[in-house]
């Protein structure tokens, strides 16, 4: 009965044994007698017992990677310290078991002769602005080294680059005065654009005031003309009427005259500069000055 028992629990632990459940995304690399024998895939996999055996299990997601910090002498020969991530994926279970000894370190030991490599053919300041072109490069050359590793690298960062302290201070020192010089560029800049813009004003306002001025005095002179027009018409107007009451009155030469003076007094006594005489009047005063000369004449005889 014993026996019986025993032999039931040897053989389920056997089943048991030979019953072998992989996860999604990894893969077991299944052994037969010592000799790779095939990559079992996510599900339930059957393994003969005492033949077969699981050799490793593999992940297929995407793993990242830190590489340690590693110092590094640069082209103008300045000590730097970079420090990097590499994100890389198997592709070829098999070829990751059984291609290297240890697939982590081989990437890790390739990673580090690169970025020597690399960055010992760059200043320091090409180090730190071209950041993208070394990414693209370490990436580059990983994914071909590793492809026989049954690997690819799909993405390589360089997560900082420290330099000496000495150099960063330097570089502090050196940024705080470009910093300070592009202040007082763009503040002299602005003083220079407001300048320009108060002169543009106080030219344009020059302009304005000398054009309102100028309108001014046109309109002035042209209302100061009409006002003349104006009362010269009407002075002219009083004198044409004054002419045409005498001549339908019919006075005598001495009454014309001495209305035609006082109608000149009145004429005169008016604000416009000038004063239009009429053709007759200038007779009536020819006459009269002829009048006083012959009178003149006589008082002296």
């Amino acid at each position: 009965m014993w026996f019986f028992l025993v032999l039931l629990a040897i053989i389920v632990a056997i089943a048991l044994s030979s019953i072998k459940i992989v996860k999604q995304a990894e893969v077991y690399i299944i052994e037969r007698l010592g000799k790779f024998y095939k990559v079992a895939d996510a599900g339930l996999t059957v393994i003969i017992p005492f033949f077969d055996h699981v050799r490793s299990v593999v992940s297929l997601k995407q793993q990242t990677m830190d590489v340690p910090p590693q110092g590094v002498i640069t082209k103008d020969n300045v000590t730097i310290t970079i420090d990097t991530v590499v994100f890389y994926q198997i592709t070829d279970p098999a070829k990751a078991v059984y291609e290297i000894q240890n697939l982590k370190k081989g990437i890790e030991y390739l990673a580090i002769t690169t970025i020597r490599d690399i960055i010992g053919k760059m200043d320091l300041d090409e180090t730190f602005s071209s950041r993208d072109g070394i990414n693209t490069r370490l990436r580059v050359v990983l994914d071909e080294a590793t492809d026989r590793w049954g690997c690819k690298v799909d993405r390589v960062e360089i997560k900082d680059i420290t330099p000496p302290a000495d150099i960063r201070d330097a570089m502090e020192k050196e940024m705080n005065a470009e910093r300070n010089k592009r202040a007082l560029i763009l503040e002299s800049e602005a003083q220079r654009q407001a300048a320009i813009t108060i002169a543009e004003g106080k030219k344009q306002a020059a302009i304005l005031e000398a054009e309102a001025d100028r309108e001014a005095q046109i309109r002035r002179a042209a209302g100061e003309a009409q006002a003349i027009k104006e009362v010269a018409d009407a002075k002219a107007k009083e004198i044409q009427m004054v002419y045409d009451a005498m001549k339908k009155a019919d006075p005598n030469d001495k009454l014309v005259q001495l209305k035609s003076l006082e109608a000149l007094k009145e004429v005169a006594k008016g604000d416009a500069n000038k004063v239009f005489i009429p053709f007759e009047a200038t007779q009536t005063l020819a006459s009269l000055g002829t009048m006083s000369e012959v009178a003149k004449n006589k008082k002296e005889n």
